[in-house]
């Protein structure tokens, strides 16, 4: 096992990114992941974990944000155009799983007003934290919009049976280094090890 250098990686990123565009222009952003084996790991025996970091560059533009607000985050959310939602709008679906879960799958990631998240696993249940999208708290004095930059540029990692793990860490119209910046950080932070 040896640990990867940065001429390596920023090799195969170079190629990886030439070759993407070089290749006939799709309609959407294709997205950079990195696949990390882990060797010598019994998922079975062994403790299996998960996290979050917090990347350099946001790897994900287009992520779909709608926040759970009072009545002062929801004009905060109306001057960036952002989607929100309130207390009304969710003591409406009821506990409803189907209507949860559809909410659920229609966004990527979401924000709470920290005086609501102590209510929304009463109010919707536990569809949220089972798609594993509980709300992130936002405080009333945050800016709003480094909080939503913050969220897109959070990758989460969860280790299931499988010996792998998958994260977003770029997409194609980054450039070399900023791609680079973000798999090092990753690689860095769990001092995960090529094969």
């Amino acid at each position: 096992m040896s640990k990867l250098s940065v001429s390596s990686v920023r090799g195969s990123i170079k190629e990886l990114l030439t070759e993407a565009n070089g290749e006939k222009k799709r309609n959407f952003t294709e997205t950079i992941e990195l696949q990390v084996g882990l060797k010598n790991y019994d998922p079975q025996r062994d403790k299996r974990f998960s996290g979050t970091v917090k990347l350099p560059n946001v790897p994900r533009e287009r992520m779909s944000i709608c926040i759970l607000a009072d009545a002062a985050d929801v004009d905060r959310a109306k001057q960036i155009e952002l989607d929100f939602m309130t207390v009304d709008d969710l003591k409406k679906l009821n506990k409803n799983k189907k209507l949860v879960k559809k909410l659920a799958k229609k966004y990527d990631a979401f924000l709470a007003s920290e005086a609501l998240i102590k209510q929304i696993p009463r109010l919707l249940g536990p569809g949220l934290s089972k798609a594993g999208k509980f709300p992130t708290p936002v405080t009333f004095n945050e800016d709003l919009s480094a909080k939503i930059t913050e969220v897109r540029s959070t990758i989460k990692f969860q280790l299931k049976k499988v010996l792998c793990l998958g994260v977003a860490v770029g997409n194609v119209g980054m450039t070399d280094d900023q791609v680079v910046a973000n798999v090092m950080l990753k690689l860095a932070e769990r001092q995960v090890t090529s094969y």
